[in-house]
């Protein structure tokens, strides 16, 4: 179900929204293999109606399973907008899409939450990678005969007599 704010109920005094969003509804369609959202979004938000306008503020939470990019180790990642505010025209040439009384939020969260995505994620600042793994010394190899050995391309550019 998406996030929805009633109008209606807004003529008489502010609400707030507190809950959670599964991901599905988000349709965040990633394509990076480093981060998956599996866990639903938590919210809590704050809505009012100013003059012709509708203010949403309030704090939005995504835990996210991330790849580190340095090392391959997963790690969760907590995605926090601690104060996301939005605010929602509802007339003039912006004007927000209003349905039976209501306007949707999931659109205007999804894209806030995409921008916040973790480009390179690292599972701590200071991680150094692999492990490196000792070299040990290069064997010795015989140099093969040369009759067993095919010629190369410009062995052969060398034969020509120009």
């Amino acid at each position: 179900m998406p996030l929805l704010i009633n109008l209606r109920h807004l003529e008489a005094h502010e609400i707030k929204l507190k809950g959670e969003l599964p991901v599905e509804e988000l349709d965040l369609d990633l394509r990076d293999e480093m981060c998956r959202a599996e866990k639903p979004l938590a919210y809590d938000l704050e809505v009012e109606q100013m003059e012709k306008n509708v203010l949403v503020q309030g704090r939005l939470e995504l835990p996210l399973q991330c790849e580190c990019v340095r090392c391959l180790k997963t790690f969760e990642h907590r995605l926090e907008l601690k104060h996301w505010t939005r605010l929602l025209a509802l007339e003039g040439e912006e004007k927000t899409p209003v349905d039976n009384d209501c306007v949707d939020l999931t659109p205007y969260v999804r894209e806030d939450i995409l921008l916040e995505f973790p480009q390179h994620p690292l599972c701590e600042a200071e991680c150094r990678g692999l492990p490196a793994h000792k070299m040990g010394k290069a064997k010795k190899t015989t140099k093969p005969d040369d009759s067993t050995q095919p010629s190369s391309a410009w062995a052969e550019l060398d034969k020509l007599k120009l």
